[in-house]
């Protein structure tokens, strides 16, 4: 007898443990931990995970799993096991955690097909000689009415059946239509005479086929014969070829034309960098390295030579990229290098797409996989190395259940693959270079540029002097000159507002009435192309009124800047200035982002205006000049890495310009130009704005001198929301060590989102082995009102944002 443990898709903490289930005799020896499997939960059937498998039952009676969802397992033995980790560290469900490793295809309803999987089932001489009867498919349904269910597995395990899934509702398996010969070469030829000399359509086909005696897309034979359908058919009828559907990979970037590249020779800097990296990979050791590199110093060359040495042994590599940085021009470079060992993972892609690209990766046909945050969960079964690009970015934080950090997650697998680790960035998170700088990390450098380019230089223009000159414009004098110039040289220009939409909120000046968002707390921004109001936290939006709907009154105006309301005033200005824009409203649409930067690196754009999207990843020889409009955004938001991500973003956008030949020039607009962030990001000077923002983290009680928990409670009714935050708090502070630190309760800083009234209290803490048992201990007591009342409770392990 053998018996399952599955973890089931009920999403509640009361039934978050494995159950058994008894494997029937026809699953025997098919059923892997790994695999999905239905099975009956009270009077349902539900979909789980097999996560082990053991001869004894503590139980007598148990239930039988009713039929496996997998032919092979889609979680390896060493996901399962990240899987478990990742439901401790993050408090999140078992299910929770297993089902964000998987792509999007596998997480809806899908249909079942059985296929001929090479050879032809036909000749066995066992199950499957009637099954197919002339036809390339057949449901798995009336599969299992003809052949009994443990034989279809083990024909499938033998390599003479394959089970395909047609996604209902997210994409399907790509099929193309392939003409196959019916019979031995031999008995081909035999037919091929017997042919009349009047069908000479068809010997012409014949006689193709014997010189290329194997399958030929539809495709290929219209290329070459044009009218080929009715004599292909007439093949068909004599025997000779056979139709089949065969399944054909979605490759995104097929129109993308990559051009096979060399690997660059290392400057004694990379090689320097790059060494201490070979001897990990080389000796097994599952090291953490902070490559810390000023931007446009090569830190790409040096993934790539890991990457190599990697490949070279046989082994597979994961490489992190943030969502806004993963341009083509990322991805041209990888695959250049890299050709069809490449994978690439992340949302630009169709769900069909997704699935595919996963689907090679699972089957062993690419050993590179290259994406965004959830990428780092890519089915490898034999690491030797996961990279993260940008390590500073936020994006690798995930904001929904499961809370993961994709650099925790990173660590965790290279550990179990006992491989390194590389983690990198001209602006380290402070947490990493802490780290680094107390040994637990390997710190690496890369302080020059390649071919040795200067930084470009940085100005900066105080907005409030501009305003007393009585220039009212957005653009300062300085910037407009600059502007000029560089399109008059015909060189580019790249503009970020790290914010979109025309203007920021909408104000009665009769009355003082704000439009505020119905369903939250927040000002609703306005869209002048679409004449619109939205909200951009839960998706509101509406007409934007002509009349002040408080008093009725006429004197509405537009307060605040967003990209469209800058793309007007620069085409005011410079008429004959090509603008591209680029925001969450201009890269909607699939390949747009794509569409958007060829163009500008084609020459087709003057000036680039963007939000946050083109502050990462572009590489363009014409772009000389970057300004910033305003470094004072996110100055301005109520949390303590305010400083850090200013100094982040103006240091990675100033790092646009100027990476080849062509010096480059930045300028940055501000009101604050005496804020330390502003200042030291003038001048490069990471290690003084490491030292100074330190000081104020250990002074606060911040990361990484404390860990954080955030615990936000959200309910429609305010009174049971705050009720239930401060018997938490009070719960908690009964229990937790005297030296951690217990800050609310609270409202939330954005105190209603989609309806929903929000309290939340931060603990800060070090080491305090009271804790997770505790913050388990609140998901248990708070069960029935998460389901019965709509109460939600969230705890936030190490969260990155505090609204």
């Amino acid at each position: 007898m053998t018996v399952a443990s599955v973890v089931v898709d009920v999403k509640n903490l009361s039934v978050d443990r494995p159950f058994d289930y008894l494997v029937p005799p026809e699953w025997e020896g098919l059923i892997e931990p790994g695999m999905r499997v239905i099975v009956p939960f009270g009077s349902r059937k539900v979909q789980g995970f097999v996560v082990s498998l053991k001869e004894k039952a503590e139980r007598e009676q148990l239930k039988a799993i009713i039929e496996p969802m997998d032919e092979q397992p889609v979680l390896t033995e060493e996901l399962l096991e990240l899987g478990e980790w990742l439901s401790e560290n993050t408090l999140c469900l078992k299910i929770a955690a297993f089902q964000a490793m998987l792509p999007a295809a596998l997480k809806v309803n899908y249909e079942k097909y059985l296929v001929p999987a090479g050879g032809n089932p036909g000749e066995d001489p066992g199950y499957f000689r009637e099954l197919f009867q002339n036809r390339d498919k057949i449901g798995w349904d009336e599969a299992l009415r003809l052949v009994e269910k443990g034989a279809l597995y083990r024909g499938i395990r033998e390599g003479l059946l394959r089970v395909e899934y047609r996604i209902k509702s997210k994409g399907t398996v790509r099929k193309e239509t392939y003409y196959v010969p019916a019979v031995p070469k031999e008995s081909f030829s035999e037919k091929r005479a017997s042919l009349p000399k009047t069908a000479r359509k068809q010997l012409e086909i014949a006689d193709f086929y014997l010189e290329h005696f194997h399958a030929h897309s539809a495709a290929e034979l219209r290329e070459r014969f044009p009218q080929f359908s009715g004599p292909v058919n007439a093949l068909i009828r004599k025997g000779m070829l056979k139709k089949e559907e065969r399944e054909q990979y979605r490759d995104p970037y097929e129109h993308q034309a990559v051009e096979p590249s060399r690997p660059h020779p290392l400057t004694p800097e990379q090689e320097e960098a790059v060494r201490p990296v070979r001897r990990a990979i080389e000796s097994g050791e599952p090291d953490v390295f902070l490559l810390y590199g000023v931007t446009g110093s090569g830190k790409t060359e040096v993934y790539m030579h890991a990457i190599r040495q990697v490949l070279e042994k046989g082994k597979e590599a994961i490489v992190l990229v943030p969502e806004i940085a993963l341009t083509p021009q990322m991805v041209a470079r990888f695959k250049s290098r890299f050709g069809d060992k490449v994978a690439v993972l992340h949302s630009g892609l169709s769900a069909g797409e997704k699935y595919d690209e996963w689907r090679k990766i699972q089957r062993k046909e690419v050993q590179v996989a290259v994406g965004a945050r959830s990428a780092v969960f890519a089915p490898f079964e034999n690491l030797g190395i996961i990279i993260i690009d940008e390590e500073h970015e936020t994006t690798y934080k995930q904001e929904e259940t499961p809370r993961y950090h994709a650099r925790d997650v990173a660590i965790r697998r290279a550990q179990s693959h006992r491989c390194p680790v590389i983690l990198g960035s001209a602006t380290p998170s402070l947490e990493s270079f802490a780290r680094a700088k107390k040994g637990v990390y390997k710190l690496l450098k890369l302080e020059k540029r390649m071919n040795n380019m200067p930084l470009p230089s940085v100005e900066i223009v105080d907005m409030r002097k501009e305003m007393h000159a009585g220039n009212r414009l957005m653009f300062s004098r300085l910037l407009m000159e600059k502007m000029k110039d560089r399109l008059e040289r015909g060189e580019q220009t790249v503009l970020l507002l790290n914010r979109r939409g025309y203007a920021t909120f909408l104000l009665c000046r009769g009355c003082g009435y704000t439009m505020v968002c119905p369903n939250c707390e927040v000002t609703l921004t306005y869209h002048k192309v679409s004449d619109t109001v939205k909200c951009h936290y839960c998706g509101y939006e509406g007409s934007a009124p002509k009349r002040c709907p408080a008093c009725g009154g006429e004197h509405i105006r537009y307060f605040g800047t967003g990209t469209q309301k800058v793309e007007e005033e620069l085409k005011k200005l410079f008429p004959e200035a090509r603008v591209i824009r680029m925001d969450v409203d201009t890269t909607r649409r699939k390949g747009s982002h794509e569409k958007l930067l060829k163009d500008f690196y084609e020459g087709k754009g003057d000036i680039l205006l963007g939000t946050q999207m083109i502050a990462k990843g572009l590489d363009f020889p014409n772009i000389t000049l970057v300004g910033v409009l305003s470094a004072d955004i996110g100055l301005n938001m109520p949390d303590f890495r305010a400083g850090e991500r200013t100094f982040q973003l103006l240091t990675q956008v100033s790092g646009r310009a100027g990476r080849h030949r062509l010096p480059g020039e930045v300028v940055i607009q501000t009101y604050a130009p005496d804020h330390y962030s502003v200042k030291l990001a003038r001048d490069y000077r990471f290690l003084d704005f490491y030292r100074h923002e330190m000081n104020m983290r250990k002074r606060g009680n911040y990361p990484p001198y404390y860990y954080l928990v955030l615990i936000v409670v959200t309910h429609e009714n305010a009174m049971t929301a705050a009720k239930i935050i401060h018997q938490i708090a009070s719960f908690l502070r009964g229990r937790l060590d005297e030296r951690t630190i217990v800050l609310g309760p609270g409202a939330s800083p954005i105190s209603r989102l989609n309806n929903k009234y929000r309290y939340q209290l931060l603990i800060k803490y070090k080491r305090d082995p009271n804790l997770f048992p505790a913050l388990k201990q609140i998901s248990r007591l708070f069960i029935k009102e998460q389901t019965k009342d709509g109460v939600g409770i969230h705890i936030d392990v190490n969260p990155y944002s505090l609204l």
